[in-house]
């Protein structure tokens, strides 16, 4: 059922993955510049946050919370994704990887963990252990409770206790959401609703699709995409909508980067007129290139939101905030 808010909500949630996420199309040697400087851009971003109070959620890959190969290697699970499209598969160069993250940057991040961890109104959120893709050929329920399993035993050793999670790719598969939950994981980021925005499997993700969900970037052809939260009573996780990938800064002209900036404003102050629920995510490697740019943009939707705070009472929370208040009938 629909659930009214009493105001609007601003939510931000960042699928932080760095190599792991990336490797089924990009050799390391092309990415390790970009993941460089993602991990300077982290607490950039995580400095932006403080300043205007906004609460984010980070939905981080499991491989990241490891301190060393060995240890990772030694808690795989039992039952590993054997994709058809083998590029796929985190598990493909496995062995390759550093011993630690002083040595490998690149699939280690306990440091930046610890300190998402410690800043204020932070969430560590799951992306599974290793960026699992639950709607492609050759996996399933039994291998990403395996490896969800794996994924939240880690997070604990960082006294970490995870509360939401985000499909890689948004590959959301209905039919793992009970093992979501048995695992007390109380929300996931669901995706636009839209056909263009629909999950699915990356061979079915065609050029078409693509091509018309960059053009919504700039131009309103799928709406507001500003949402009520909708929940069945003591069905869990809680879909948390999501409103607007952040597209990162591409040296495009400055007229079409007004447009996509005014995109995403004009949609924020509908959601804040309208007490509805507006939810912007990206990826920290999307601001690995053209940083400063990127970390612009950023702070002037940042700067629009404490302008529609403070008319409309637009408030700042991340995806475990928003379900706990659901769960209490306090939205």
């Amino acid at each position: 059922m629909d659930i009214k808010l009493k105001k609007s909500c601003f939510i931000i949630s960042l699928d932080f993955e760095l190599y792991w996420g990336v490797q089924h199309r990009l050799s390391l040697e092309e990415s390790k510049n970009i993941l460089l400087n993602t991990r300077s851009a982290i607490p950039k971003i995580l400095n932006i946050f403080i300043e205007n109070d906004i609460h984010a959620t980070w939905a981080t890959v499991g491989f990241l919370f490891f301190e060393t190969k060995d240890e990772l290697l030694n808690s795989l699970p039992n039952r590993i994704p054997q994709y058809k499209n083998y590029r796929l598969s985190s598990y493909r160069n496995i062995t390759n990887i550093g011993c630690n993250e002083k040595e490998d940057p690149f699939h280690f991040a306990p440091s930046l963990i610890k300190l998402i961890a410690s800043t204020n109104h932070q969430e560590i959120g799951t992306h599974t252990l290793s960026h699992y893709y639950c709607l492609e050929e050759s996996q399933d329920s039994d291998m990403f409770r395996d490896d969800l399993a794996v994924a939240m035993n880690i997070a604990r050793k960082y006294d970490i206790q995870i509360k939401s999670i985000i499909f890689p790719k948004n590959q959301i598969n209905t039919n793992y959401l009970p093992i979501c939950a048995e695992f007390g994981i109380m929300s996931y980021r669901q995706n636009q609703d839209n056909w263009i925005y629909l999950e699915r499997d990356t061979n079915s993700d065609s050029l078409l699709i693509r091509g018309i969900r960059l053009l919504d970037n700039y131009i309103n052809i799928t709406g507001y995409n500003s949402n009520f939260m909708t929940h069945e009573p003591n069905k869990y996780p809680i879909a948390i909508p999501a409103s607007r990938l952040l597209k990162p800064y591409a040296k495009e002209p400055s007229w079409l980067l007004a447009m996509k900036i005014h995109r995403i404003l004009s949609d924020m102050t509908y959601a804040a007129k309208n007490s509805l629920i507006y939810h912007l995510w990206w990826h920290p490697h999307n601001f690995g290139q053209h940083t400063e740019q990127n970390l612009i943009i950023l702070d002037n939707i940042l700067q629009h939101y404490n302008i529609l705070k403070s008319e409309y009472g637009m408030e700042s929370l991340n995806m475990n905030e928003i379900s706990q208040r659901v769960i209490n009938g306090e939205a």
